[in-house]
């Protein structure tokens, strides 16, 4: 039964992706597919959490091939708690899409393209091969980069370009590390790496492959200095992309830093959390900085995930079971709040037809339930208390005052203080201030687009309530996160655990 709800989970998704193109150009029933297909992939989910919840592990080999030959799917705490997290957010999102995204887009692929990101992103959770990880990320390449260029705007295609250019040398440089680390073990298989990591007698080789591993993932993650593509393309494509793009294709590339670095290379820990460190505090203060400058919506949103990305590599070179409980505990509350925040991005577009905040204004008014939404994940952004940033924040820099780590505490305190100056920043000028008067383009009238009506805007509005009754719900009952991100914390640190139920898979 275990394996059986694995497989599904894993392949709800690409059956849903081929459902929708064997309508393609009926997008009313496109959406219809997706939108079962999204709530079903999340059931599946549940599913899969609860038999995780039973067993620790659920391990599946298909083809019938002796560890560590064949393909290996393994789910634990770590990996399912991503994958429920990004199913409800793809079937909120979904939702969202439905009404948020032209007919045009609807109709030549979107719904199937979205899919397909999801299948991808899921593998990549589920995979215990460094090469099928490669396999599963370029998965996701293909169907984010079509995604971002999907409608052919001269702004889509600049940011296309950039993204697609940096993460195809991004996988290049993974497969000169895949090719290396092959050349030193003669396997791929996570579990086996880890074993003949521990023995290995070419350290300096296996470094290299470290390297080519935490460049490629630093790519796809976005770190210090290799962020400069996201801020580039992330706003350009529709803002229901945007969000799911913030939301989950960063957190891979941490979610493959945090296995590689925990599973083989492990054997000079100290210069490997020095430099960790180090790039954690710099992609920190580099991201909320370059977001404090900016006055374009989606773009100053969009430099905050590459600051949030820094408090993730903190708990990861902090390196102590705490720290990846605050990792853990801090994706899934920043895959939530960053998604939802863009979301109000476009329900603020709905109504004022730009994302430029000096010519926003008035929402405190006009819109008070958005306002309130706004405040609840600005302030989870921020990481102020009672609300769930506090909480992954807290537990980070608990962890950083039992390792010492006094200075990186310092780092990240100085920066959730930007993080509030941009969220209020945002708030003055989104929803505080009246609404600049400024000629219309489309109707030639004085009269601000906030006092018209919007069609669909229920619809937007159901997933984004949806996603911030969950993040509130983190932030006041914090316990249940905080206790399967612990035990996802407690698989992580311990390797041996990892071996011992990935060698044991179910055919």
């Amino acid at each position: 039964m275990d394996y059986i709800v694995l497989l599904t989970t894993l392949f709800l998704p690409l059956l849903t992706a081929i459902s929708c193109l064997i309508f393609w150009g009926k997008p009313n029933v496109q959406n219809y597919i997706s939108t079962v297909g999204s709530i079903l992939t999340f059931a599946s989910a549940i599913l899969l959490f609860h038999q995780v919840t039973i067993h620790d592990y659920v391990v599946v080999g298909l083809g019938g091939w002796q560890f560590p030959f064949g393909i290996l799917f393994a789910a634990d705490y770590f990996s399912v708690i991503l994958i429920l997290t990004s199913t409800l957010l793809s079937a909120c999102a979904v939702m969202y899409a439905s009404s948020a995204m032209d007919e045009n887009r609807k109709s030549y692929g979107f719904f199937a393209l979205w899919h397909f990101l999801i299948f991808g992103i899921i593998g990549a959770f589920l995979t215990t091969d460094i090469f099928n990880l490669y396999v599963w990320f370029e998965i996701m390449l293909i169907s984010s980069f079509v995604l971002l260029a999907l409608g052919g705007k001269r702004d889509q295609l600049e940011g296309a370009i950039k993204y697609v250019t940096l993460n195809f040398i991004a996988s290049a440089i993974f497969l000169a590390g895949v090719g290396t680390i092959y050349s030193i073990t003669g396997s791929l298989n996570f579990a086996d790496l880890h074993q003949k990591a521990i023995n290995i007698d070419a350290p300096g080789r296996l470094s290299l492959a470290g390297v080519f591993f935490f460049v490629s993932f630093g790519i796809k993650a976005a770190v210090f200095p290799l962020f400069f593509w996201l801020p580039a393309s992330y706003h350009t494509p529709p803002i229901a992309i945007s969000a799911i793009f913030a939301g989950l294709l960063t957190k891979v590339g941490i979610y493959a830093m945090v296995r590689v670095f925990t599973l083989i290379f492990t054997h000079d820990p100290i210069f490997t959390k020095t430099i960790i460190l180090t790039i954690s505090g710099l992609t920190m203060v580099v991201g909320v900085l370059g977001a404090a400058v900016q006055f374009e919506f989606r773009r100053l949103l969009s430099f905050h995930i590459i600051s949030q990305i820094g408090y993730m590599l903190m708990g990861l070179a902090i390196f102590t079971p705490l720290a990846f409980t605050g990792v853990v505990f801090f994706i899934v509350h920043n895959i939530l709040v960053k998604s939802s925040l863009f979301l109000v991005a476009g329900i603020v577009y709905k109504y004022n037809n730009t994302y430029d905040l000096k010519k926003l204004g008035g929402f405190y008014l006009k819109n008070p339930w958005l306002s309130i939404v706004f405040f609840i994940l600005a302030m989870s952004l921020a990481g102020l208390p009672p609300f769930s940033g506090f909480w992954g924040k807290f537990i980070l820099v608990k962890a950083g005052l039992e390792a010492e780590q006094y200075f990186i505490i310092a780092v990240s305190l100085g920066v959730s203080l930007f993080t509030l100056y941009s969220m209020t920043k945002i708030w003055n000028e989104v929803f505080w201030k009246k609404l600049p008067v400024f000629k219309n383009k489309i109707d030639e009238t004085e009269e601000p687009l906030v006092t018209m009506p919007v069609n669909g805007l229920t619809k937007m509005w159901v997933p984004l309530i949806i996603l911030t009754v969950v993040v509130l719900f983190i932030g006041l009952y914090a316990e249940p996160l905080y206790q399967v991100s612990a035990k996802a914390a407690e698989q992580i640190s311990n390797p041996a655990i990892y071996f011992e139920n990935v060698t044991k898979p179910a055919n």
